[in-house]
């Protein structure tokens, strides 16, 4: 059962978010090509897809008689480049980006990681370690081993490692038996939503998900002249780019192990009920991937459909024009059009040339730094009733400047529709979303949120059908994680003082690296 938290009162829970919405997570590839050639080249390849889910760092790390790491803070392109990749050599490696919801967000905390005593094994994840201070003390102030970083993939690596350590006999090799038996221990100590790929030099290719599935990951493989590729990575797109069959997705609580024999071995190592991240298919995962077999882009246009839907139960007056907030909430945008038979318009246009995120000490750059992002077409707004369509609405400062915008541009009304209910609650499984004090629909109704953001009209998609219309995709999954708009916990471990716990650690990477946007 999920645990559900009055949590409001807690000062700066789950840290500051400084942009008005802009919830991070990470993307990772894990690669076991044939004996002799070389995977950085993919590896960065499928980190430049997946460059949506962290831009603050990204890393990669092969290995042939040793490990070969280049790590850096920015964007892929800024990191990787012809001098450093020629020495990312080996058929065996892992690549990741990331946001840091764990962790100073410095150097130190760049995945992936690795350790080569007592085994040797290269790490990444996409997530959040939940009891990350607990595990802390239990694994490292207590014994007087020390940690190289902040970040809570480095516990998982550790107490993966030890439980390997603890059944390789002297000159007995790593056997998928081993592997499983490790992940079996990770899933005992380590608590929280996260999904992992790693190599282990002289073995292959490990991954596992969570015991109840919330962080995705998705296998594939491919033949070539060479021999057969193995890959494992956060999103498909990653194996599409690079040529992999999408094979399956790991089910919740499963492992994968890929050994010399290019025997795909996969394991059930935990009986919790599969509740995948619903915020996934809403807004963090790129249209053109699948997740637990759903399109993401067929998601979001049933999320459209359903609000057209409820748009019209509810007797809502019809707009001129539908317009999208760039980029997530295209798709169930020109859905809602075409069911109401409204026409879609671009109204307003993204710049991607921003680069790097960058910091933004006070208020005044935030509003800003929205005319930097968007800019609206004024002949789509003059003189019209427009409904804008947006993925989400987190604390509403966002929203409420593009309904200003839109105001500022010609229309004579402004309506506002949500793929995704009203966020009301925290997430502690690697979203770093605003506090719950922070949320615009905290203790606020309908019209009351509406006047807030200064729309003449404001529909959340109902809850229930947004679910429905995921669960299309794929029938066999009975509930999603919900938290953030129940603030039920499916993990059913998450206390105030873990959620405390948290807030603590990411307060502390705000204060160290400053807000980002």
């Amino acid at each position: 059962m999920g645990s559900a938290l009055a949590v409001d009162y807690i000062p700066g829970l789950l840290g500051i978010q400084c942009s008005a919405k802009e919830p991070h997570m990470c993307g990772y590839i894990g690669i076991y090509g044939p004996d002799g050639t070389d995977v950085a080249g993919e590896i960065y390849e499928g980190l430049l897809a997946v460059q949506h889910r962290g831009q603050d760092a990204a890393g990669i790390i092969t290995f042939t008689e040793a490990f070969h790491v280049k790590k850096g803070l920015g964007l892929v392109l800024e990191i990787f480049n012809e001098k450093n990749m020629p020495r990312l050599r080996g058929n065996l490696g892992v690549g990741h980006v990331r946001y840091p919801t764990v962790g100073r967000g410095s150097m130190d905390d760049a995945q992936p990681f690795h350790l080569t005593f007592p085994v040797g094994v290269a790490m990444a994840h996409n997530g959040n370690v939940t009891n990350f201070q607990e595990l802390m003390e239990r694994h490292f102030k207590n014994s007087g081993t020390r940690m190289n970083s902040t970040c809570d993939v480095e516990v998982i690596l550790f107490a993966f490692a030890s439980a390997l350590n603890e059944r390789i006999r002297a000159g007995h090799s790593v056997t998928a038996e081993d592997v499983f038996a490790a992940v079996k221990k990770v899933y005992k100590d380590v608590r929280g939503a996260y999904s992992v790929v790693a190599v282990l030099p002289d073995v292959g290719l490990v991954a596992f998900r969570d015991p109840y599935g919330i962080k995705p990951c998705v296998f594939g493989e491919k033949t070539t002249s060479e021999g057969r590729w193995f890959a494992c990575a956060s999103e498909s797109v990653v194996l599409d780019v690079n040529g992999y069959d999408r094979s399956f997705d790991l089910d919740a609580g499963e492992a994968v192990f890929v050994g010399h024999d290019r025997v795909v071995q996969r394991r059930k190592l935990s009986d919790k009920p599969h509740r995948p991240c619903i915020f996934e298919l809403v807004y963090f995962a790129r249209p053109d991937s699948f997740l637990d077999d759903m399109s993401v882009y067929k998601t979001r246009g049933r999320f459209g459909e359903a609000l057209a839907q409820q748009w019209v139960a509810e007797k809502r007056p019809m707009p001129d024009a539908i317009i999208p907030v760039p980029d997530s909430s295209r798709d169930a945008a020109l859905a809602m059009a075409m069911e109401l038979g409204v026409p879609y318009r671009e109204g307003l246009v993204k710049n991607r040339y921003i680069g790097r995120t960058f910091i933004m000490p006070n208020q005044s750059s935030r509003r800003t730094s929205i005319r930097r992002k968007l800019n609206p077409i004024p002949l789509e707004f003059e003189g019209k009733d427009v409904l804008l369509v947006d993925d989400s609405i987190v604390r509403g400062n966002t929203a409420a400047r593009i309904v200003q915008m839109a105001r500022d541009a010609g229309a004579k009304k402004v309506y506002l529709a949500s793929c995704s209910p009203p966020l009301i609650a925290p997430c502690p499984y690697g979203i770093d979303m605003a506090t719950k004090t922070e949320f615009v629909a905290t203790n606020k109704t309908n019209d009351e949120i509406a006047t807030e953001l200064g729309v003449d009209g404001l529909i959340y998609l109902d809850r229930e059908a947004m679910n429905a219309a995921a669960r299309v995709g794929n029938p066999k999954i009975e509930k999603f994680c919900n938290a953030c708009f129940t603030g039920e916990y499916p993990t059913g471990d998450i206390t105030v003082e873990r959620l405390t716990a948290i807030a603590g650690e990411r307060m502390s990477a705000r204060d160290e690296v400053g807000c980002r946007t």
